[in-house]
Formats: structure tokens, sequence, C-alpha cells
């Protein structure tokens, strides 16, 4: 077996740019290399023309309108955007948000600065294979929510959440409801109607489109969503976020989502006959091994294993040919394991014994029968070593 090392099963963290998005945003950069927002002459025609395009390819792969796309740096952003903006524009009706203790920080730390200056956060619970049920939500909201925001599918563990249903119940209560979709779009079906979400995050690396390049789906109609702009200066995109356009980076992101959406159903499909190949050939190998998530309805491409008595740091740096990642966020100087398998009920030990695997759209059979192999000998090394993990 023949493979180019290291193999790269990382893909929930980014992905590899692809060649035909490249080839797309190249003469942005070279030719057509005018601000969006100069409407003097046709440089400036010529980038809003391509930005204009790129709006409509994303809206068109989450069932929106043009207009309701707003280009930022990344889901960070815009799930800064959207919790902040949406919740201060409406702070009139209440000043209670309810989100989920298995969100992405991105989600999760917005939401502690807003309880910080004063605001009720709410943060409820997911299920042990790490989904959000409307139920708990219903629970958590009250008369003075204004806005819930839960992802539609998990960054570690894949497991996609009732994101329908959660927002049917907002709209029913007229509370506003925001999505992180930065792992779902272009790999599962999105449409922002059909899935009653007012405000959708997305980012353009996640798709094998550019890094620093976002967007955020503001809904404009049933119900308008109104919201505070983080930045000021210029008034572009509506009012909502300021700054020159980031030209070729929005005509990749562009060109990733058609592709992306496009293939949706045949890359599908392939993902999860290799993560099926590799999730059976890594249990058969290592006992005391333990997936993590929904076992069917999760990311066709996401793989989340704990390996009982192994340290998840140990392991990835005993195999350097792979890159995947831990599910623990253990460091020097914070030692703390994955905040979503511990929402999970995992306990501390398991929680540091995971890793995540984010097969992609480069993703070889080869690449996951050297994956299985690395896996093994190394688990094998390390339990026989006695390395398990230690604080100190």
């Amino acid at each position: 077996m023949s493979v180019r090392r290291p193999v790269y099963l990382d893909n929930h963290a980014t992905t590899r740019t692809d060649p035909r998005v490249v080839e797309a945003m190249l003469p942005y950069f070279t030719e057509h290399y005018g601000n969006a927002a100069s409407v003097s002459h046709r440089f400036g025609w010529d980038a809003e023309e391509a930005v204009e395009r790129a709006r409509e390819q994303i809206a068109s792969a989450i069932g929106a309108e043009s207009r309701e796309i707003v280009f930022t740096s990344g889901a960070t952003e815009s799930n800064n955007l959207a919790v902040k903006g949406a919740a201060q524009a409406a702070i009139r009706r209440g000043k209670h948000l309810v989100t989920a203790a298995s969100e992405h920080k991105a989600v999760l730390d917005p939401m502690k600065r807003m309880a910080r200056e004063g605001w009720e956060v709410t943060v409820v619970d997911c299920d042990e294979q790490g989904r959000v049920e409307a139920g708990a939500v219903a629970e958590a909201i009250n008369d003075r929510t204004v806005l819930v925001s839960v992802m539609t599918a998990n960054n570690e563990v894949g497991t996609i959440n009732p994101i329908a249903e959660i927002g049917r119940l907002c709209h029913e209560r007229g509370i506003l409801f925001h999505t992180d979709a930065a792992q779902a779009v272009g790999k599962i079906p999105i449409d922002v109607r059909r899935d009653n979400v007012d405000l959708l995050s997305i980012s353009g690396h996640k798709f094998y489109g550019p890094k620093g390049i976002g967007a955020l789906c503001v809904r404009r109609r049933d119900p308008q969503v109104r919201l505070l702009p983080l930045l000021d200066g210029g008034g572009h995109e509506r009012g909502y976020r300021s700054g020159t356009l980031a030209v070729p980076l929005i005509v990749g992101m562009g060109a990733a989502v058609e592709l992306a959406t496009g293939e949706m159903t045949e890359e599908a499909g392939r993902l999860l006959v290799l993560r099926e190949r590799l999730h059976r050939a890594i249990a058969e190998r290592v006992p005391g091994t333990r997936l993590n998530g929904h076992p069917s309805d999760r990311l066709p491409g996401n793989l989340n294993l704990s390996f009982v008595d192994v340290d998840g740091e140990a392991l990835m740096m005993a195999m350097r040919d792979v890159a995947v990642s831990s599910g623990s966020a253990c460091s020097a100087a914070d030692p703390e394991p994955s905040h979503v398998l511990r929402a999970m009920g995992l306990d501390e030990d398991l929680a540091r014994s995971s890793l995540r695997f984010g097969l992609g759209r480069f993703t070889t059979e080869d690449e996951i029968d050297f994956a299985v192999e690395a896996v093994a000998s190394a688990v094998e090394r390390l339990r026989s070593q006695g390395v398990a993990w230690s604080p100190g």
C-alpha cells in the first residue's frame, strides 16, 4: 500500500481548498481586483457582480434569498453577530437567551459575555449521543426569551440536531432561532425556510473553500430579523458588517458551496462507506473502542472514538503520520477534557481517550486502511507501556 504521508483525517478542523475553487478565485487577485463598493467604474462593477453571484450561490445552497446573505470573516464572527446583534436588537422584549452545552465555543463564549453584561443565559443539556432535544429547549424558554441558538451538526461527534423541530417551537413562541451550520452546509441538506431558521452561520473553509470568509443568513420576512452590527464604518452589507469585501474569498466560497451541494448525495454515500470501513476495522483490531455520538444520525464523514486506558493526546503523538484531532482540549494551560463529551456524560478518563476522525473529499480507501494500521499499532504500544492520562 503506497500512501502519501501524512494522511489528513481532520476535515472538521479545515478542508483543503478544492483546485476548482482556487481556479475560480485567481482572476480576482490579479485581473478583476476592484473594490465591490466602487460604483463609478468597470473594476468596481465587475467585483460587485462577482460578489452578487456568490451571494446567489450561497443562498441557493440553503434555501434562502440572496439578499439574506451577509458576508463575514467566518462562522465565529457570524455566531457573534447573530447572538449579540439579535439579542441587543430585541432587548426591549426580554433579556433571556438559550443555548446548549454541546455548542462550539464560538457560541458558548459570546453567550458567556452576554451573561457578564446582565443577560440571563440558560444552557440546556444534550443527551448521551450529543443530541439536543426540542423538549429540553421548550423547558428552558420563558416569556423573556428572545433568542435560541442550537447548532445543526456537532463539530466533535457529528450528531445532527432536530433543528426544524426546535425552529418550529421557537416560531410558535415568537422567539428567534439561530443555528451554527458551519459543519453541516454542503454535507447534509439544509433549507432555512423548511427548518424554521432565522439566523444561520456558515464558514467557507469547512466545505473546501478558502479560509477567512463566512456568511450569516439573516431572515428578511416571517419574521424580519433585525441586528445591531458589531462593526461600524461604511455601512457595508446592509449596515450589518462594515468593511471592504474580500472579493476573491467570496468568489471562492460561492464556487465551493455550489460544488459541495451539487455533489452532496454522491459524496455523502462515498464517505459513509469509508467511515464504516474505518470504524469496523478499528473496532475489530482494538478492544475497548467506544463510538461517541449518534450511531447513524450524524455527519457522513465524522467518526469519534474513545479508546479505554489510552490518552488521546498521547495517541495522536504516537501516530504522527495520521492527522486527526483529540476530543480533549488538553494543554498545559487548559487541562480540561472535551466539554462536548463531558456534556454527553462521559467520565473524564474516557473523554480524554477520544479521537475525532474527519473524512473528506480527498480521502481515499488506502488512506483509511493506513489509518487503521496506525491506530491499532499505536494503541497496542501505549497500552503495553501503560500510558494513560495524568494531570502531572
